[in-house]
């Protein structure tokens, strides 16, 4: 009986253990996403190299690794207001940081995607006459030059849908924005295209229908 009595005690002391647990976390939940500056340094402090660690294990760069994770905090701090953690903050912000980095790695796949089709038209244009071969320099010089001028998310969602002809749907999951969002990220950037790229109207769409030929 003795010992029956014993393992009922060390019960209620694992329920009462987790259960303070439980009611910390939301606490500090509570405080984290009403601006409390120590609440805040203090998560900071506690998860920041553990993160850092995670978030370098799936990216292999010290320096993104970093990144990932500071920007992760700044958004917390600047999204707070319209917050909602509806899980544990360690679960939170490990997902966060493993969709983070996700999406990042798949930017340098979608920005080593588009170089390699640039080198593959550039190759191409070698065997065409000298004015072809200047027209299409100076396009994609041109292209180039237009891209960079789009905010990063921008160039990110019409090169998934030019280069990957991912459908607005896709992008937004795999982005994690909204359709509508994407749907206005594209018009930004089609509209940018046409007006840098007047004088190539017609090469520009000889070029997009090559790479989407080469992406079959």
């Amino acid at each position: 009986m003795i010992f029956v009595a014993e393992n009922a005690d060390a019960v209620c002391n694992k329920i009462s253990y987790f259960w303070r647990v439980e009611v910390s976390e939301k606490q500090t939940i509570q405080q984290l996403l009403s601006g409390e500056i120590a609440t805040y340094e203090e998560v900071y402090k506690t998860y920041f190299k553990a993160l850092y660690v995670y978030a370098y294990t799936l990216l292999k760069d010290e320096l993104q690794a970093e990144e990932i994770v500071q920007n992760l905090f700044l958004k917390i701090w600047d999204r707070r207001d319209r917050m909602q953690i509806e899980s544990s903050l360690k679960a939170y912000l490990y997902k966060s940081v493993y969709h983070d980095s996700l999406n990042y790695l798949k930017h340098v796949k979608v920005k080593a995607t588009y170089e390699q089709h640039a080198t593959h038209v550039m190759k191409n244009q070698r065997s065409e006459s000298s004015s072809h071969r200047t027209m299409y320099n100076n396009l994609e010089e041109k292209l180039r030059a237009a891209l960079n001028e789009l905010p990063e998310q921008c160039r990110t969602v019409f090169q998934l849908s030019r280069y990957e002809e991912l459908k607005y749907r896709e992008i937004a999951d795999r982005l994690q924005i909204s359709e509508k969002t994407v749907e206005n990220h594209m018009g930004k950037a089609l509209k940018l295209l046409r007006v840098k790229l007047a004088e190539f109207i017609i090469s520009v769409v000889v070029l997009f229908s090559y790479l989407k030929n080469i992406c079959h």
